[in-house]
This record gives C-alpha cells, structure tokens and sequence, in this order.
C-alpha cells in the first residue's frame, strides 16, 4: 500500500510538535510524481548509461542530495526499506524517540508495499532534505565545472557524448550530468514527450541547483550551465532561478513564462537555434528573436545564433542521434554548423568561467 502523510509543524517556544493526519492534497500529488518516476512501475526504459558502461568510462557516478526548506509543513512519502535508513542517516536523536512512540507500528503496517528508490525523508527542524539523485562527472578535477542538461530522451548515449567533448575543450572543463529523470531513458517520441510532460520542473531546478553547489563545493570556483531541447530551456531559466551560475549556454529550448523570465537573468546568455525548427514557442525562430529581444532590452551580455538550414537537435552527430532525427522528419545535420556552434559554446565558457 502507498503511504501518504500529511505532518503538520507546530512551532512554540519550548517544542515542536508532528501530528500525522488526514492526506493533504498536495501530498496525493506528490505520491503521483513518485509513482510516476518510480522505475518499478514504469514501461520506460529504466538504464544508465553510465553504469552500463564498461568498467574504463570516464564517467564518474556520485550521488547529489537536494535540500528545501519548509515553514509550515513536511510533506513525506517514503520507500519502507529507505525510512529506516532515512532516519539513520538523517535525523536526530530526539526524531527517532518520537518515531519510537507508537508512530513506527503505524508506518510498517502502512509502508509495507511501499515504492521504490525516489525517497523523500524528513527532519525535526522544518527541513525537508529530498530527492537524492545520481549524476556523472567527467574531466579536471579543479577546472571550471558546466552542468550538462539532457534533451527529453534522458541520461542517453547523446548526452553522454556531449558532456565528454565539453570535457575535453581547451583550457579544460569538468561536466556534471544530473539525472533529472531519475534514471528512466525514453526509447521513441512518445515516451520520451511523456516523460518531458510529466518532468516537475520547479524539482528539476532544484537539481540544477544543487549540481552547481555540488561543483563549486568540489573544486570548480566558476560554474556554467548548458542543456539541449528540454535541457536548453532549463539553462535558460537557470540563468535566473539558480544562485552562482557564472554563464549559460541554451541550445534549441526556451523555457516557458510560468517556469521563469529570461529578462531577470542573472548570468550571461548564448543560445543556439536552427532556422527551419518547428517546435512553436519553445525553439523556432520567432521564439529565439524574441529571447534576443529580451535580453538586449535587458542590457543581459548574449548572443543568440540562428543557423540556416538546420532544425531542431541539430547538434546531435550520433549514429542513433541522426535516426532519431530522420524519424521526427528532420533534416541530416550540417557538420559545419556543428563545429561552428561549439566554437562559439568554447569561446563563451572560457570567457566566463576562466577568468
């Protein structure tokens, strides 16, 4: 059975107090996001391709812990095996007597079919510590670090390739993909628009955030963020919902009004679009002079290119790259275009983050 609690944090001078009551609303919704990133119930293809890997990759696996505040709230829902282990790992000595207290019995009658490895745990002090997330780092230990953000396939083969040449450019980068879907690689366009649609993107901000502190913490004193389709639209906007991004590279994606507003950005801006992209609002070519047109009137340092000829996921070279190009009707890629474009990625980043 899924368990779902709603606990609700009364503060007073002398304690704090945790009553589990009725499911909050919010707290079915966020049960339904489990569910839907849980890989045990998922008919998506649940790899990394990391780990699948053989043993010589260059790809170093880490976990990333996530942390949100919360004022009034906490809001859990629990894998039965990772509870324990959340409360060893996380809380005090005052948590696990009052878990001790006739609220344990409860949670093992309720969690004992409970979901698989997306995990959320609490603490006595209104701090929500989630989502702790696997990603791969690639290249100098104590070179500037770029987050690398996946297209809406997932943590892929093209990703991969992607964070591996960003690795190797001149003067040298450390690249760090966060696994925003945690785990699951769409294998056609259907599931992967599936997995894009149901992608929580204010949590998947939170992982950008935390993937740059992870960075910064390790050796990186300047860190960039790019991203491609789904993950380019993410690098946008953490040019300005994400502290401590030092430059941004966006390739073909545009995030929405709702998520954030290019206009606030914090950090410089380069973006890259094909002019023959479809992808209405979200990468054609109306969409990318519009971003230009915001940040110009913002006085945002930028450059946005528009290659002729090319369309969306131009930058994609890949065997399976270019046939899943050809199934979605676009175009080959331009080799030329190809280079030119990360040229122009190597020549922002190193401005920015080597300086």
């Amino acid at each position: 059975m899924m368990f779902a609690a709603a606990v609700t944090v009364l503060k007073s001078s002398a304690s704090r107090v945790f009553f589990a009551g009725t499911p909050h609303p919010n707290c079915i919704a966020a049960c339904s996001l489990v569910r839907t990133l849980s890989p045990s119930v998922s008919r998506f293809s649940v790899r990394s391709m990391a780990d699948s890997a053989a043993s010589s990759s260059p790809f170093k696996k880490i976990q990333i812990q996530r942390e949100d505040t919360v004022i009034s709230a906490i809001y859990f829902v629990l894998n039965f095996d990772d509870f324990f282990y959340g409360v060893e790992a996380y809380s005090d000595a005052r948590m696990s007597k009052l878990l001790g207290c006739a609220f344990i019995p409860m949670l093992c009658t309720l969690m004992s079919n409970a979901l698989g490895p997306s995990r959320i745990v609490y603490s006595l002090y209104g701090t929500l510590k989630s989502e702790v997330f696997d990603a791969y780092v690639v290249g100098k230990e104590d070179a500037p670090g770029i987050v690398v953000l996946q297209e809406w396939w997932g943590v892929d083969f093209e990703i991969k390739n992607h964070a591996l040449k960003i690795s190797q450019f001149s003067p040298g980068f450390k690249a760090l993909i966060p696994d925003l879907y945690r785990g699951k690689v769409g294998l056609d366009v259907a599931e992967a628009q599936h997995l894009m649609s149901g992608l929580d993107w204010q949590g998947a901000v939170k992982d950008i955030r935390a993937s740059v502190n992870w960075l910064k913490e390790n050796g990186s004193k300047k860190v960039g963020v790019t991203g491609f389709c789904m993950g380019g639209a993410l690098s946008i906007a953490s040019s300005v919902l994400v502290p401590g991004v030092d430059a941004v590279v966006g390739f073909y994606g545009i995030p929405s009004s709702e998520l954030a507003d290019p206009a606030q950005a914090k950090a410089p801006v380069q973006a890259h679009f094909g002019e023959l992209d479809n992808f209405v609002g979200f990468s054609d070519v109306t969409a990318a002079k519009s971003l230009e047109e915001k940040l110009k009137a913002a006085g945002i340092p930028h450059e946005v290119h528009i290659y002729p000829g090319n369309a969306h996921a131009f930058m994609n070279r890949s065997t399976e790259g270019v046939k899943r190009r050809k199934g979605m009707g676009l175009p080959d890629n331009d080799e030329a275009t190809v280079e030119l474009a990360w040229s122009r990625f190597q020549s922002w980043m190193t401005r920015y983050l080597s300086a």
